[in-house]
């Protein structure tokens, strides 16, 4: 048993280590972008596309940041998705205080389409502008968030460029997934490759932040190119490479924030419903798992064997607590780095197990035909 326990160290120091050094390495890449001296033209005009469905606590202040916007011309266009509360009085009144806040005609949903990806697709088609940044209406914009995401797109010759933004955690029960975006973006994606190596495989990027090239969006097949998703985030800037385009990640942290859900079951369904998908195949779904669980839960498992007596070897306490210490290490940077709670530092075992239970779940929705988000 001392022999197997000691393997089981050994392999959940290296399943912590590799996020722990892809982490490292990541934050020295992934930097923050700011906004232009000098303003943008009209050349570089900015649809900002929302798609809104029973949005009526969000819309007003996501589209009054939109407008406050500074550095570059940019309008608010908004999908009413079929609302059944107040969204459609709230946009009615927004366009009729302001011009620069276009409601796109409401359309049935057609056979095959996600509502978000139909939505979006309607307003992309009715944009004349140079860009279009999609975004979530719980989504909050500083003034100088899209003139910020046009410059870094400029400096680096990218036809779309995401981010996530800051994301802010109301309860316990959202700290357990929400902050591991980050996780999983810095602590698996090698942006380095990334930037140099165009496999649509690397491609990368967040559903609440997305800035493309209406050109590059048009001739990727717009968001009909994957209808039926639900990870738009994914989706979209594959489609970009796959067109011939170049997609990258900037850090827009102080520029925009988004409360995605409000307690847990709201987030345990809001990433059931495309967890899954954002892995892609099931021997994803196991890598992760393994590296997850053997990497950090595991080592606080044989920590506690080890104070607890089944286990007696000096071997498995230091290396369990060096898994364990990497693990949080990583959490810490990333707390410090996008303004997480440090509460959610102190979950990371727990938020490892239920995350990892979360994406198994997904696979069953997903087996199942019951993925489902907003009632449909």
């Amino acid at each position: 048993m001392a022999a197997a326990a000691v393997v089981l160290a050994w392999a959940g120091v290296a399943c912590a280590g590799l996020p722990l050094l892809m982490t490292l390495s990541n934050l020295r890449r992934y930097r923050r972008q700011a906004a232009p001296h000098e303003p943008l033209g009209v050349a570089d005009r900015v649809d900002v596309c929302i798609p809104a469905r029973n949005e009526a606590s969000n819309l007003g202040a996501c589209v009054e940041g939109v407008l406050a916007s500074g550095g570059v011309p940019t309008r608010a266009l908004v999908y009413d998705d079929q609302s059944t509360d107040d969204t459609p009085r709230i946009l009615a009144d927004l366009a009729r205080a302001d011009p620069r806040v276009r409601p796109v005609p409401t359309r049935a949903l057609p056979g095959g389409w996600n509502g978000k990806q139909w939505g979006c697709e309607r307003m992309g088609q009715s944009s004349d502008a140079t860009w279009l940044l999609f975004t979530d209406a719980d989504v909050r914009l500083e003034p100088d968030a899209v003139a910020a995401a046009v410059s870094f797109a400029r400096r680096s010759r990218s036809d779309l460029v995401s981010s996530v933004p800051r994301q802010i955690c109301g309860t316990a029960g959202e700290m357990l997934l929400v902050p591991l975006i980050h996780f999983m973006l810095l602590g698996y994606l090698p942006m380095g490759l990334m930037r140099r190596d165009p496999r649509t495989s690397l491609a990368a990027g967040c559903g609440q932040f997305l800035l493309v090239r209406r050109e590059m969006w048009l001739r990727s097949g717009g968001h009909a190119a994957f209808m039926a998703s639900m990870h738009d985030g994914i989706k979209l800037p594959r489609s970009v490479r796959r067109a011939g385009g170049r997609t990258d990640l900037f850090d827009a942290t102080p520029q925009v924030t988004c409360r995605m859900y409000r307690g847990f079951m709201q987030a345990w369904r809001g990433f059931a419903k495309n967890g899954f998908e954002g892995l892609g195949s099931v021997w994803t779904l196991l890598f992760f798992s393994g590296m997850h669980l053997v990497g950090h839960v595991l080592p606080w498992v044989l920590l506690g064997a080890c104070v607890a007596g089944p286990v007696r070897d000096d071997r498995v306490g230091w290396l369990a607590a060096t898994a364990a210490g990497m693990g949080l290490a990583t959490r810490a940077m990333l707390a410090a780095r996008f303004r997480q709670p440090w509460l959610a530092v102190a979950f990371h075992p727990l938020s490892m197990a239920v995350s990892t239970a979360m994406q198994w779940w997904s696979l069953w929705l997903h087996l199942r035909g019951q993925r489902r988000w907003k009632g449909r």
